[in-house]
This record gives C-alpha cells, structure tokens and sequence, in this order.
C-alpha cells in the first residue's frame, strides 16, 4: 500500500489536473485524476474557491474549474520548493 498523501500535495494534485486541461477542467475528470472521493474533491474545491486559487465557472449547465493567477503561483511556488528538497536528498 502506498504512502498517505499530505494535504499540500492533493492540492497541488488538484490544481495540476486543472491546469493540464488546458485551464478548463470538468469536476468528473478533476475526481478520477486526482483519485479523491467525492465528497473529498467538493471540500477541496470549496477551499481552493475561498482562497482564491480556484473559479467555478458555469457554461451550458455545466460546471467547469480554472485556475486564477494565485492558482498558477502555487503550482509554480510548490514545484520550485519540491525542487529544493530533492536536492538535499530528503
């Protein structure tokens, strides 16, 4: 069995998944890619929406995630600190 994923890298799982489809992802693409339940992703969404990481957008009917430039600041801000640590071997 796998290790348990932080909190940290499931956002970044999330925020990866939507900006890997272009900046317009669907929720149904956004739970297999990111392997959360449901229930997980919706809570997840909901934070990344309150801080400013995340828009919901609605086009015919249909709901769509993209990141904002904070979203996109993360991304590159966690790759560069992921960096970081694996050149200290850890």
């Amino acid at each position: 069995m796998g290790k348990k994923r932080e909190r940290l890298e499931i956002i970044y799982d999330i925020l990866s998944v939507i900006r890997k489809q272009r900046n317009e992802c669907k929720p149904t693409h956004i739970l297999y890619k990111s392997n959360l339940s449901h229930q997980m992703m919706n809570e997840y969404l909901q934070e990344l929406i309150q801080n400013g990481l995340v828009v919901e957008n609605t086009i015919k009917n249909s709901k769509f995630y993209s990141l904002t430039d904070k979203g996109f600041n993360f991304l590159e801000k966690y790759g560069q600190a992921m960096e970081f640590v694996k050149g200290f071997g850890l």
